[in-house]
């Protein structure tokens, strides 16, 4: 029911008026005259307050084609249709509504922003665009056509694009978008990245941290950049920063310094790497990092010996699946077919768990996204901690 009280809206004053007027007799032939209000406005309004919505566009489409002057009602019964997935019956509204010599400039932007949300709906990106672009410079309809402009360039990749609508929605606003931006040319640095134009993809990072100093992505790409480059050490100064930034997705980065550690041949650093990492951080691809090394240094047992008491206070399915790895490894035929028989239950869990979750939205899954595929917001996703998870789990 409340999904259709929006639609009253533009009929209360008329109903409010003819509840006063018809009170007084003497000017009841006056009100008809003036407001030429058909009666079918109050049967139709009768069949929405009792949860009949289909009867009622029946009806107010019946008063359109008598009274075709009601832009309003054209306006209102249009958004109606779109809200129901009716999308071609709603741009036909539309279509015709812009079609009149008799609209004033506002009606006429009006029904061009309803039906650019039409196209959108439809899934027409290049007409929504058109109109949208049109629509931007109208001052009564900047911001919101410029929002929906920045959703379509995000759909379309196009992110220059993006960029300069979010440039000029902060000029009409007092909202910030630096985050959003920053992630746009986060967008275009991992382009150039892919293409290996690696100065490119360092200019467009740099200006992404420009945008938001706190970009745990600029961040990661402008480590992965200098690290492509050659400069582990300088790679892996930046991607310490990240601790500061954002200590709940340090462990992305883990592997990458790892590896950066190995290209100067620096062990002692490595180790003393690890070490300090595994004493501040409860990540499972911490831990699992630090067990591998140490399985490499002093052997299997050892790590194995780390491992099983770190999970004693820190209990992770990514931990036990390691710990089945190790013991396995060093036994015999029959126990290392019991212990698979373990590891493939665990791996089923692992199967099911979702390690990361959006803070707007809720949506969770496996991997890590910059835009949540749920809500579409930029950097809403963050890994499960053991405090959420608990929480999550008893929702």
């Amino acid at each position: 029911m409340t999904e259709y009280l929006w639609l009253l809206l533009p009929l209360l004053p008329v109903a409010a008026a003819s509840g006063w007027y018809a009170a007084k007799r003497d000017t009841r032939q006056q009100f008809q005259t003036d407001f030429h209000l058909p009666s079918a406005y109050f049967k139709g309004l009768n069949f929405l307050l009792n949860e009949q919505p289909d009867k009622a566009i029946e009806v107010f489409i019946k008063v359109l084609e008598v009274n075709p002057e009601t832009v309003e009602m054209h306006l209102t019964l249009g958004n109606l249709f779109r809200r129901r997935g009716e999308v071609e019956r709603a741009t036909r509204i539309h279509q015709n509504l812009i079609a009149r010599q008799s609209l004033s400039k506002n009606q006429r932007f009006q029904a061009l922003f309803e039906l650019a949300q039409d196209y959108l709906k439809a899934g027409l990106l290049d007409r929504a665009e058109s109109l949208f672009q049109e629509i931007s410079d109208v001052a009564s309809h900047a911001g919101p056509a410029l929002k929906y402009l920045s959703q379509i360039y995000e759909q379309e990749k196009e992110w220059q694009k993006a960029i300069h609508a979010l440039r000029r929605l902060d000029n009409l606003s007092n909202e910030d978008f630096s985050h959003i931006v920053a992630h746009y040319y986060c967008e275009l640095s991992e382009t150039e990245l892919q293409k290996d134009h690696l100065q490119e993809a360092r200019s467009f990072v740099k200006k992404a941290l420009a945008e938001d100093p706190n970009c745990t992505r600029a961040t990661i790409l402008l480590g992965e950049t200098e690290s492509r480059l050659g400069r582990h050490a300088k790679a892996i100064a930046i991607w310490r920063k990240i601790e500061q930034q954002d200590a709940h997705v340090f462990g992305e980065v883990v592997d990458k310094i790892i590896n950066s550690y190995n290209e100067l041949g620096d062990e002692k650093g490595l180790q003393e790497f690890l070490g300090e990492m595994v004493t501040k951080h409860s990540d499972p691809k911490v831990l699992l990092a630090n067990v591998d090394e140490l399985a490499k240094r002093e052997g299997a047992g050892q790590a194995e010996a780390f491992l099983s008491q770190w999970l004693q206070k820190n209990p992770t399915v990514h931990g036990l699946k390691r710990l089945f790895e190790l013991k396995r490894a060093r036994y015999t035929n029959d126990d290392r077919d019991e212990l698979y028989t373990f590891l493939l239950v665990v791996e089923r869990l692992m199967d099911t768990e979702n390690v990361y979750l959006c803070k707007q939205c809720g949506f969770s899954g496996r991997s890590l996204h910059w835009q949540c595929p749920g809500c579409k917001g930029w950097n809403t996703i963050e890994p499960i901690r053991s405090e959420t998870r608990r929480k999550v789990d008893k929702l």
